[in-house]
């Protein structure tokens, strides 16, 4: 292609709602533009990258035996209420496009994809000799982000792969989701992507297992930790530890004290002239349940943790069947107007203790609600602790359970790991942090969704048995930013070559000099003939333009036919390295082959 004939506009000037480099460099090299909120045109540049990306993924499903399909983007309500998923995407989560036709039908448009193929297995598969079934496609999906940012990294359309397997048992699934995390990889690694395979929180989707992998990148959303020993990897939300130890308490009777002005960890161990590691603290949560119903919850954790809100999302949604309820639409810490409608009293905040009596609380005409006490695994063995004392001003010192003080029935692990915090597989590892970049995730579902939609298929012995599935997602649109962020420097993106729009772009210095149009015409033709693809700089701009050009967009090799045609060469840059070397004329389609194959093939 002759950037003469293409729609080539490039940016001087970051745009002003960018906010990462990835962002900022896709809009300015002319990949992408912005036409609303968190929406984005693909420019024929990152059209030539997603097409290569896509194709990756595409060989590398097709190895696994896995089969393309395309699935609707409109999806019927009536599914999603089936799946009891309608609420948590509508409501609680709130990321589903919901819209109604002129039959007065709900449809949404699909972030996913688990109701429409649990659908269709329901009503294709009837015996086990139809199993196991791997079916995938690349699509585009929609999520009503509430602030889209960051480009294609978190936009409310994008282009993603999404697979889902179908298995007569547990093994079966097993065995494909260990040939999807091989496949992931290979993906990655094709790509030229510098990765981490890590253990994820499944969320929304639901399900055991499930590994998340991530590009590492400085600007990463995601933080993770893992250890130098290879052996474990996770992301934050879902990761576990072993915390330091819990300093003796000083403190070897029960009394309570005065202790002013002391609402938090903080100030409370400089008064006392204590640890936080003898410390009860006590965090007060508000859970509404997608069938209305309110509960209050009382955690309790040793005053140095943190509480992991998506871990205690997880323990709560366990006891969702106990009030009705199928899922949590919202967790959060109440604020005085949440408080004021079920508060029978006012709460002595930053004093309250694990036993709080119920009667702080009181059913209204609105809010009916209840009261759970969880206690993390961390407060569970402190002795002689300092905790509240339920009255503002007071804290209890030398406290220990069941001598002074109830201790919750259900004990949890909700702590949040954090990067020095001793591994649970080798206490002499430590966890280390890195950001990375969600790009892919598998799950193995199970039998969630053929339960509940009545997926059911026929065994050897003619019994009827739920399906058991698996899910398996990967970011095309994602991956393409994820690599520019990974890779790039002062002067513009730093693209693999396995994903590059063009391997080569052949600058003419200067277009009004004939023999220097007349090497590069017949470099470009005979590149593109072997099969690099090859880019023609033709414009009538100076040579320094055409070169920052270049280096903006990212293409891996450089040729120019400036004065080293004297001698019959030209000087070959490469983008990566910024190494420049003159070639021989008749030499340079044989090296460019080389040098690109080179790089494709030591990664697969």
């Amino acid at each position: 292609m002759r950037l003469s004939q293409m729609l080539f506009v490039t940016l001087r000037d970051d745009p002003a709602d960018a906010e990462i480099p990835s962002h900022k460099l896709l809009v300015r090299a002319g990949y992408i533009r912005r036409i609303g909120r968190g929406l984005y045109a693909y420019l024929p540049l990152m059209w030539r990258v997603l097409q290569k990306v896509s194709q990756i993924v595409r060989e590398e499903m097709n190895k696994t035996n896995a089969q393309e399909c395309l699935l609707p983007q409109l999806q019927p309500a009536e599914l999603w209420r089936e799946s009891g998923r309608w609420d948590t995407y509508t409501k609680a989560e709130g990321i589903m496009f919901s819209l109604i036709d002129r039959k007065d039908e709900q449809l949404a448009l699909g972030p996913t994809h688990e109701e429409i193929i649990t659908a269709i297995a329901r009503d294709m598969i009837r015996s086990y000799r139809q199993l196991p079934l791997h079916l995938y496609q690349i699509q585009t999906k929609f999520r009503d982000e509430i602030r889209p940012r960051f480009g294609l990294m978190r936009g409310r359309e994008f282009i993603m792969k999404d697979g889902y397997s179908f298995h007569a048992d547990e093994e079966s699934l097993k065995k494909t989701y260990q040939d999807m995390y091989i496949a992931y990889s290979n993906m990655l690694r094709r790509s030229g992507l510098a990765f981490r395979a890590v253990e994820a929180d499944s969320g929304a989707i639901g399900g055991s297992g499930s590994t998340e992998f991530m590009v590492l990148a400085e600007a990463g959303e995601d933080e993770v930790l893992y250890t130098e020993d290879g052996k474990y990897a996770a992301n934050v939300e879902k990761a576990v530890s072993l915390p330091i130890d819990a300093e003796p308490s000083q403190f070897t009777t029960f009394e309570k004290r005065e202790t002013p002005g002391t609402e938090t960890i903080e100030t409370l161990c400089e008064f006392l002239k204590c640890s936080p590691t003898q410390v009860v603290k006590n965090v007060l949560y508000q859970t509404v349940y997608d069938n209305g119903t309110t509960v209050l919850v009382l955690v309790s954790i040793r005053g140095d943790q943190e509480v992991n809100q998506i871990k205690l999302q997880n323990e709560l949604t366990k006891l969702a069947s106990q009030y009705g309820a199928k899922t949590i639409i919202n967790l959060s810490v109440p604020d005085a107007e949440a408080q004021q409608k079920w508060a029978a009293k006012s709460l002595p905040l930053g004093y309250i203790a694990p036993d709080i009596a119920d009667d702080y609380i009181q059913s209204t005409k609105d809010v009916s609600p209840n009261f759970v006490r969880l206690v993390d695994k961390t407060a569970v063995d402190l002795k002689n602790f300092v905790t509240g004392a339920n009255e503002s001003g007071y804290h209890v010192v030398g406290a220990n359970w069941v001598e002074q003080i109830k201790q919750p029935e259900l004990v949890v692990d909700i702590r949040k790991a954090r990067p020095g915090d001793r591994a649970q597989h080798n206490p002499e590892q430590t966890l280390q942090t890195a950001r990375g970049i969600e790009v892919g995730h598998i799950f193995q579902l199970g039998t969630i969704y053929s339960q509940i939609m009545q997926a059911n298929y026929t065994n050897e012995q003619g019994e009827e048995k739920p399906l058991y599935m698996g899910c398996y997602g990967f970011g095309v649109s994602r991956l393409a930013q994820a690599a520019v962020e990974q890779s790039y420097d002062k002067d513009g993106i730093i693209f693999p070559v396995a994903i590059a729009p063009y391997h080569a772009i052949v600058t003419i210095p200067n277009i009004k000099d004939a023999q220097q149009v007349e090497i590069a015409e017949k470099l470009y033709k005979e590149l593109n003939q072997a099969g690099v693809e090859t880019l023609l700089d033709d414009r009538d701009e100076r040579a320094g333009v055409k070169f920052k050009d270049a280096d903006l967009i990212g293409i891996p090799y450089r040729i120019v036919t400036g004065r080293a045609i004297a001698n019959n060469k030209v000087e070959v840059v490469q983008r990566q390295t910024r190494q420049s070397q003159e070639i021989a004329i008749e030499e340079v389609v044989t090296i460019l082959k080389q040098w690109i194959s080179s790089a494709i093939e030591v990664k697969k």
